[in-house]
């Protein structure tokens, strides 16, 4: 068994680890040309009853621990006037420890053997059995695997859904020298992360590594709305974002308008919640290829979840692939879906409830 995976992102490359460690020879197909050719993003909380579980099949625990952030896991609500309303601190001992996701892709990729991951190839098309990619080269398939995120290249194999917007969106911003540099900003997210839920007009930050804080805008706005902003001009659209935060307390604010990177523009999508596909011979999909929806906090811990999953599904059927790919997906739809439900419902929470989850949780 050959296993082809499109995509070099943390489901991808969990899979090609876990085949690797149980003897079967993978390929990761990416498109990026290396693996510095674009920011890897910001923190993760990697969960004690999924993402964990990947890694300790992948075999990489202690690595993982060796690269987790300490005290990241504290958390503040606050209102937006600036009181806290709720408050946790990271003892050590919580569930959800934070790592920098280009730190985890890192040991990933450090765990596979050279030329696992072939960089720069981009796919144009994927068929049952060949891959094509941009440049007219192809490869032959026995199994293949999208874990090419949204805009997936292999799901049209498998399912005819495709991503619509979500309705909400992040802008991005970091602030560096966090402590001495936005000491009001540093004060107010305290050592870990922060949120403001407000409903449709909310600010989170987290702390990260080497004294940065990382802002996510939370707008719930049409993409005519968006589209009406020209973030090419920072200046203009750094003081049209922040307008939507006028009363907010300063340092909550300055979050937006002192960042010293340009503003960036991520909107959300999904695909339908319960997203599932009849068995296709010899392919299928792990991650937002499979079950994309709007940032949840599960969505890297799901996605390596799946491809620990799959690659232990596989290892356990080396003569049959189809009872392998089919016990996976039985057991990903449910998992996707429920989880996708709960993202649904967590939209109507209100701040009352929300505080009495955390309170509960913390107690």
């Amino acid at each position: 068994m050959h296993v082809t995976i499109i995509g070099a992102g943390l489901g991808g490359l969990t899979l090609a680890r876990v085949l690797h460690v149980n003897g079967i020879a993978s390929t990761v197909y990416e498109a990026e040309s290396s693996p510095t050719a674009r920011a890897q993003g910001g923190m993760l909380d990697i969960h004690d009853h999924n993402g964990q579980i990947a890694v300790e099949a992948a075999g990489l625990m202690t690595e993982f621990r060796q690269h987790v952030l300490e005290g990241r896991q504290a958390m503040r609500i606050i209102d937006p006037d600036g009181t806290v309303l709720f408050e946790q601190d990271d003892d050590g001992t919580g569930g959800r420890p934070e790592i920098q996701r280009a730190d985890l892709r890192q040991i990933l990729l450090d765990s596979l053997p050279d030329g696992t991951v072939q960089w720069g190839r981009k796919v144009e098309r994927a068929d049952a059995d060949k891959v094509t990619f941009d440049d007219g080269s192809t490869v032959s398939v026995d199994v293949l695997v999208g874990a090419d995120g949204a805009w997936s290249k292999v799901r049209p194999l498998l399912s005819e859904a495709t991503p619509e917007y979500a309705g909400s969106a992040f802008v991005e911003t970091y602030l560096y020298h966090a402590d001495t540099e936005h000491p009001a900003a540093a004060q107010m997210v305290g050592g870990g992360s922060m949120m403001v839920p407000q409903r449709g007009t909310e600010i989170h930050a987290h702390h990260e590594s080497g004294d940065t804080l990382h802002t996510y805008v939370v707008l719930n706005r049409s993409m005519e709305w968006f589209g009406a902003i020209d973030f090419s001009d920072n200046a203009a659209a750094t003081e049209r974002i922040a307008a939507e935060f006028d009363g907010w307390a300063p340092a909550l604010r300055s979050l937006i308008t002192d960042g010293d990177t340009p503003l960036v523009f991520r909107p959300h999508h999904k695909l339908p919640t319960g997203h599932s596909w009849d068995r296709v011979p010899g392919v299928t999909l792990v991650g937002d290829a499979a079950h994309l929806t709007p940032p949840n906090g599960e969505g890297a811990n799901l996605a390596m979840l799946d491809g620990a999953e799959l690659g232990l599904a596989l290892a356990a059927n080396p003569d049959d692939v189809e009872a392998a790919l089919a016990a996976y997906e039985a057991t990903m739809f449910a998992r996707s879906a429920e989880v996708a439900a709960e993202t649904d419902s967590a939209k109507d929470l209100t701040l009352e409830e929300m505080l009495t989850f955390f309170k509960q949780a913390r107690d």
